[in-house]
């Protein structure tokens, strides 16, 4: 072998783990197409050619995505890891994959979707987030990106109530899977279902999407219970309405008694006041006329008698 020769060699190696030419064993490796579904996988495969425009993950043990490496792969446009044991998507973690354009996170573990995971998926087109059931509630800028998001897929997420924030500016948004999901129709998810009501979105599941809680809306359509909801929450009184306003009627009731009694105290006391007033006035009225009366019979004697 020819002096540097296997440096030659090792050279070539690191060149081909660089690019990423190679296929990951035990994925299969097809034009740019990387397959490493069910291959009881508990760990990102190492060595995915930089090139892969879609890498498919489903099926595996996969805890965590490794925002470093995946992010190498900066043409990926489709990325499958569904039925993995993946618990949250942090902020980070397709920091890289910007082109990215249909994301499947289904059947998984997640319990957490951090606010900003898919900030830098402005292309996005399709996001399954399904068969979550331990997620239980997206924050209100979870979505606040993805304008080009047209189809979402929710169901079995464990979602008892949605923001209507969380979607209503998704625009280009023409599909929406909401089954299998607790929804608790009250007051706080009106707004919601009054935007799927002006929203025109397909819903292929609407007939199980469905209202859990209260009793008298149980088992109605979330596309269909917005009025109701409407009526409910802003013209219909129930109970404790009924209750408040009869206080509130009462309260105004004793106050206006309690007012007009005090006003009658008043009014008679001032009376009372006003004619000792004037009583007194006309004592000292009628003490003065005897006063006057008084000497005026005291002068007339002594007249009569310097008259004699």
């Amino acid at each position: 072998m020819a002096p540097g020769r296997p440096w030659l060699l090792l050279a070539w190696a690191a060149l081909g783990l660089v690019s990423g030419q190679d296929c990951p064993s035990p994925c299969e490796c097809q034009d740019q197409e990387v397959t490493c579904s069910d291959r009881n996988l508990s760990q990102y495969p190492a060595g995915v050619p930089l090139g892969t425009r879609r890498l498919l993950l489903a099926g595996n043990q996969l805890t965590f995505l490794p925002a470093l490496r995946l992010g190498l792969l900066s043409d990926l446009v489709d990325l499958d890891c569904s039925r993995n044991h993946l618990r949250e998507v942090l902020d980070y973690t397709f920091l890289g994959v910007h082109r990215l354009l249909s994301l499947d996170l289904s059947a998984n573990r997640l319990r957490r979707v951090s606010p900003h995971a898919f900030t830098t998926l402005g292309g996005l087109l399709r996001l399954n987030l399904s068969h979550n059931p331990g997620l239980g509630s997206l924050h209100e800028l979870t979505f606040a990106n993805t304008t080009a998001l047209r189809q979402l897929d929710l169901r079995h997420t464990g979602l008892a109530t949605l923001d209507d924030g969380v979607v209503d500016h998704l625009q280009a948004l023409s599909t929406l899977y909401l089954s299998g999901n607790p929804w608790h129709c009250n007051c706080s998810l009106m707004d919601f279902t009054l935007y799927l009501l002006v929203a025109h979105l397909q819903h292929p599941d609407a007939d199980n999407a469905t209202c859990l809680e209260p009793p008298e809306l149980a088992g109605w359509p979330l596309s269909q219970v917005g009025n109701p909801l409407r009526y409910m929450c802003v013209t219909h009184l129930d109970g404790r309405d009924y209750v408040f306003l009869l206080l509130i009627g009462f309260s105004i009731f004793l106050a206006g008694t309690v007012a007009a009694w005090l006003t009658g105290v008043c009014a008679v006391l001032y009376q009372g006041m006003q004619r000792r007033t004037e009583e007194a006035d006309d004592e000292d009225e009628l003490g003065l006329r005897l006063e006057v009366s008084r000497r005026m019979l005291k002068v007339r004697p002594e007249q009569h008698m310097f008259s004699v």
